[in-house]
């Protein structure tokens, strides 16, 4: 082959249309899926395109369907005329090769598509006035070429290969629970009710401002990263890195955020403090836990970072997002109402969740209400995020809403919470009780009285179980000093 010359395997292309035209089992396995530019020569290109005109007609494709149809579409010539396919169909012995020959036509068919898109990646670099318009524009020319060779097609199931590792799974699960188990929250209630996080779902965590959703998003992510070595990539819209770091240490040595940011002369941090500190330091900078702060992104940069991470690292096991409103559509137009942006959002979220194979937390605003505990119906702007949502959860801040009185007789304890799963795709939906640590913007659960998950922990006329002498929850999440 020529120094300049595509990459091409004729006789590998005239074998497969042979097959082709030899063998029906072979047109229905592979002519959907096969497009006219994995041919180098024209010729080729335009048998194939009539093939796919006959056999898409319900016809078998054959020497005479094929050049009736070539000769009717006025292609025959460009297709090298009745010798060329009658040729094609006497050297065509066997279709027992096919595999091989479409490998061989497929091979060299991503190579040309590589090599042209290369050039124009070369073409943009030295155009480009900026850098990152140039790597996000190599990165979808080459990726758009690996996802237009996926295919994927109706498979029936007489051959029992899925059912089997259906019942397989199963019975692993039954033999041993942990075996199914996803990404642990680092709150057992809430673990043993969703088996962890799992692949693929899209988890929405949803709050009035000020009520501790990232707080509780992070608190997963400290878990699933610190205590059980998972990777995760956080995209944080509304925090700088820097405030998203110090809420992670603070959280995770236990000292309190008031002493670090509003020292006073009875409240500054100590030397035991400092210990902690160094130690949560050097845990978190071991860890893998990837951030990235920019405003204004879209689900579409999200999955390509993400993609790229998980390429790096070898496996990606939780995506975090805080939040859905303060991100961008993909395809944003002046006619699309907001509601139709984050309807575009979460189906991005949910289809990237699926393609990366992670759980997705996606951090959600609620419309403004007053008195009155969270439902579906308020999330902000868009219907869309509970129908996408695999799992959505509310958390309930009780002592936001308080009086004064209240607080200040027990009957409501300062940080009372409650974690609603309102809805679970794969499961029931319940309450679990929770305490907000504010100093250390770390959520406890608290587990009174035994109550079950199912039933609403707060908002009755009820003698109080939150008291304070009855609260054994230690306050402090800290670690041991090393």
């Amino acid at each position: 082959m020529a120094i300049n010359q595509m990459p091409h395997n004729l006789d590998a292309e005239k074998a497969l249309l042979g097959c082709i035209l030899l063998d029906e089992g072979v047109q229905a396995e592979i002519l959907d899926d096969l497009k006219a530019d994995d041919f180098y020569q024209e010729s080729h290109r335009e048998i194939l395109l009539g093939m796919k005109a006959v056999h898409a007609s319900g016809k078998a494709v054959d020497i005479v369907t094929l050049t009736d149809k070539l000769s009717k579409d006025g292609r025959l010539n460009r297709a090298g005329g009745v010798q060329a396919v009658t040729e094609i169909a006497e050297n065509a012995l066997s279709s027992v090769n096919y595999k091989q020959y479409l490998e061989i036509v497929k091979r060299d068919s991503i190579n040309r598509k590589l090599i042209r898109a290369s050039k124009e990646v070369i073409e943009k670099c030295m155009d480009s006035p900026e850098e990152k318009e140039a790597l996000d524009f190599a990165e979808k020319k080459v990726y758009g070429i690996s996802q237009n060779e996926e295919s994927t097609a109706l498979k029936g199931l007489e051959d029992g290969t899925d059912m089997r590792a259906v019942l397989d799974r199963i019975e692993l699960i039954q033999t041993n629970p942990d075996s199914a188990r996803g990404v642990e929250t680092g709150f057992p209630r809430l673990d043993r009710k969703t088996n962890g996080l799992q692949k693929s779902d899209l988890i929405i965590i949803a709050a009035r401002p000020g009520a501790g959703k990232t707080s509780f998003a992070m608190n997963i992510v400290e878990h699933a990263c610190l205590q059980r070595g998972k990777v995760a990539a956080i995209f944080s819209l509304e925090m700088s890195r820097k405030q998203l770091l110090q809420r992670l240490l603070c959280s995770y040595s236990g000292v309190s955020m008031k002493k670090v940011n509003t020292p006073t002369a009875d409240e500054r941090v100590t030397s035991e403090d400092f210990k902690k500190l160094w130690s949560a330091t050097d845990k978190i900078n071991k860890s893998k836990i990837f951030i990235d702060d920019k405003t204004n992104i879209t689900a579409g940069e999200i999955l390509s970072k993400c993609r790229r991470l998980k390429s790096s690292e070898g496996r990606l096991d939780l995506v975090m997002i805080d939040y859905i409103q303060l991100m961008q559509g993909d395809s944003v137009t002046s006619t699309e109402s907001r509601q139709q942006v984050v309807a575009e959002i979460t189906r991005g979220l949910k289809i990237m969740a699926k393609e990366l194979d992670v759980p997705v937390i996606a951090l959600s605003q609620l419309r403004r209400f007053q008195g009155k505990e969270a439902q579906l119906t308020d999330l902000r702007e868009s219907g869309a995020i509970e129908q996408d949502a695999d799992i959505v959860m509310f958390i309930n801040r009780f002592d936001q809403n308080a009086t004064k009185e209240e607080l200040q007789s027990g009957k409501v304890v300062e940080g009372a919470s409650e974690l609603n799963i309102s809805k679970f795709r794969n499961g029931e939906p319940g309450r679990i009780q929770l305490r907000f640590i504010g100093s250390k913007t770390k959520f406890v659960e608290v587990d009174l009285q035994g109550r079950p998950e199912e039933e609403p922990q707060y908002g009755k006329e009820k003698k109080s179980a939150w008291k304070e002498e009855d609260d054994d929850t230690p306050d402090d999440g800290g670690i041991p000093i090393e």
